[in-house]
Parts: structure tokens; sequence; C-alpha cells
């Protein structure tokens, strides 16, 4: 006998503005208006005050608690609200991520960018996006070069004015902020001023900033490839120097969504340099002193990417763990009993390993290892100009062996 299972429910998630109801098309409409079950916020929710569905709104956090909700009301028709797109930034690609695309039907609504964008009359895709949305404010630094138009999506009320102290204090106070809030809506807003002059104490939660980037004329402009000045960085020495650390991420290869572990991170450039290529790159910085991990960790934040994760302890001890590295580069460490062994062992097949050896010791075994394993190995000799005397003359850095291979 053939039993026949009854298919899931199909879960819409209907996107909705800050008009409401009546920025709904007539088939997201009826969505609405039929399901037997509405999720959303409270304020969501509220939008839509004649649908007659039972209305569940989403515990904190929410993510946890998103099967069991769904399971609980699998045999009815469940309508999800979401801000706009559901598909960006929002809790449709969530779905989607959980239930399978067949499971989830999609009815979008302009974003809070579309609508941002036809305000400022700018191209959606020359303008580069940033969402500070339960993230911290430092993942603007990045972003931050002169002429850039960037659409801020806001925190709440108060995220204007750390978007406006950030621009200050990187130098581009001079940079126009234009805050557009409750866009779509009846109460719709526009403010507009430089961070230099922001003073707005009263903005709606519900906002997206739009910046565009002027640097003061002493602003310290830092670029946005590979090979960042050393003083970007706090270090107390235990730094992998700027043209060296550029050949170091050529040869890394950072991809969009690979992680790297930085063993004997130092003041964590490498790692730090990676993240910077690509927002969904992401790195491990391994530092077995306490002191320079905290630096390493400021850093991070002041360069923007604040999600750098750092690990205090000693390789190999304390890679045991640790999520599979798509590239490993070691400056530091590296003759440790079993550290270059550990590493090697970790790396996925095909991905990149990367030592630069500074001591002779370090050398000898990524010498030994270049013949077992093959790959390049290279010399590196960098000279620069300084002051001798009431000359100029060539003062050489100390020349770094680096060994790059790929794991096969």
């Amino acid at each position: 006998m053939t039993v026949h299972q009854e298919k899931p429910e199909l879960v819409h998630v209907v996107g909705i503005g800050a008009d409401g109801a009546a920025g709904l098309s007539p088939h997201a409409r009826e969505i609405v208006d039929s399901a037997d079950v509405l999720f959303g916020s409270s304020r969501q929710l509220d939008l839509v005050p004649e649908a007659s569905g039972r209305r569940v709104t989403w515990p904190t956090p929410m993510l946890p608690a998103l099967p069991g909700l769904l399971a609980a009301h699998a045999d009815r028709s469940i309508c999800v609200l979401a801000s706009g797109d559901p598909m960006f930034y929002g809790v449709g690609a969530t779905l989607v991520k959980l239930l399978g695309r067949d499971r989830v039907r999609i009815v979008a609504h302009p974003s809070s960018l579309s609508l941002a964008c036809s305000r400022m009359g700018w191209p959606l895709q020359e303008t580069a996006v940033v969402s500070l949305v339960g993230r911290p404010v430092e993942l603007l630094h990045p972003r931050l070069q002169p002429g850039n138009r960037l659409l801020v999506l806001s925190s709440d009320g108060g995220t204007p004015d750390e978007v406006a102290a950030l621009l200050r204090a990187r130098g581009y106070g001079p940079s126009s902020m234009t805050v557009l809030s409750d866009l779509g809506g009846a109460q719709e807003g526009r403010t507009s001023s430089t961070a230099d002059d922001w003073d707005q104490s009263a903005v709606s939660p519900l906002n997206v900033i739009a910046v565009e980037c002027r640097p003061a004329p002493d602003a310290k402009l830092l670029p946005s490839t590979p090979g960042l000045p050393d003083d970007a960085f706090e270090h107390d020495g235990q730094l992998t120097k700027r043209d060296v650390r550029a050949i170091t991420l050529a040869r890394l290869a950072p991809t969009p969504g690979q992680l790297l572990w930085d063993v004997g991170a130092g003041a964590g450039s490498i790692a730090i340099e990676w993240m910077r290529s690509d927002p969904a790159c992401r790195a491990i910085a391994i530092e077995h002193r306490e002191d320079r991990a905290r630096r390493i960790a400021t850093n991070a934040s002041a360069l923007g990417v604040p999600g750098l994760q750092v690990v205090t302890g000693a390789a190999p001890r304390v890679l045991d763990g640790l999520d599979e590295p798509d590239a490993i580069f070691i400056g530091g460490g590296g003759t440790a009993p079993g550290a270059l062994e550990a590493c090697w062992a970790a790396l996925r097949r095909g991905g990149r390993l990367v030592v630069n050896a500074v001591t002779l010791e370090l050398e000898v075994l990524v010498t030994d290892w270049y013949g077992r394993h093959g790959g390049e190995l290279v010399r590196i000799s960098v000279e620069r100009a300084a002051p001798i005397g009431g000359y100029t003359g060539w003062r050489p850095a100390m020349p770094v062996t680096q060994w790059a291979v790929s794991k096969r």
C-alpha cells in the first residue's frame, strides 16, 4: 500500500513598505488577507490591521525560534511580512536557506535602497551599501574613499550620530549626509547636512543615510588595495611590512567567502587586509601574546573589519576546533614543533599556504618543505632611500624568504 503524504504548505513572504497595506499590490494583498497565520514584527503587523489571520510577533532572538514556530503552524497557510525587499538583508533569504526555495514564495516590495536612490537621483548600481542593522559602525571604514556614494542602513535613530562622528574622526567631516526617514510613508522626511555640522537629535528609527564622501584637505587617505601604510597599524615592530605584505596577499589570493588563518599574527595586518579585500572574506588571527591579541582587535576595528576573530594562544595547540581554512599565512611561530605540520593537515585540498621566513631556522624548514611539496620559493629584498650624512643612500630591510604552495 502506498501512503501519500501531503506536501507542507508554501510559506509566502510579502514585502511591505512604510505606506502599509495601501502600497501592496492586489496579489500581495490577497496573500496577506487569506493567510491563516501572519508572522512579523509588531510594526509590520500594525501596518495591516484589517488582515484576519492569527498574528505572531517575532520573538527575540528570532533565528533560533524560527524552525519551531514554522513547524507549529505547518498545516496552515503562512504569510511572513518583511520590510521592503525580503531578499535584501531580509527574512526571505533566511527562510529560503531554512526551508529550501521550493517551499518559499517571495513577493517583493521596492527596497529602501531603491527608494533612497530614487530620492537622491543616484544610480543604484554605482552606489555602495553598508548595513549597520545590528552591526558596528566601524564597517564604514573601508568604504570611505573620495567621491564614493554610500547608502547606510541604520539600526535606529542614533545611527546618524554615530556615522557623523566616525566621518569626522576619519577626516571626512566635509562629507554630505542626507537622512531619509520613513521612506514611502505619509511621514517621510529628509534632513541634509555635512558630517561636521550634523546636530540632529530627533531622527525616526526607520531611516537610511545617503553619504557623499568628501575628505578634508588634511585627511589621511587609506587605499582600498592591499599594502596599507605601516603606520595605519598599531604595532610593536612585529608587523609584515607594507611591500612584503602586498606581495604576500597577492600569493594568498583572497577570494570572497573564503577563510584565512593568520598564524603568529603580530599586529594582524595580513588578516585585516585579507578581510578588507571583500566584505565576504573571513579570517582568524592566531597570536600567543595577549597584548598583541588586544592590539589586533583594535587594528581590526579601526580599519573596518571588526568581525575578525582573534584567538589567543600558541600554535599548534590552539588550532584544534577552528573552522577549516582555505588559506593559511605563517608569519611567526613557524618553527614551533608541529606548527607547520598542523597547518598543512588543517588546510583543505586546493588551499594556499604562504610562509614568510626571516630567520635561518625557519628558512631551513621551509626549504625542506619546498623540496617535498613544491610550490614557489622566493627571496624578497626591499631597500629604502634614507639619509647618510648629508646625502641619501639605500638602507636594506631584512630579506624575507617566502614559500607559497597549493595543497594537492
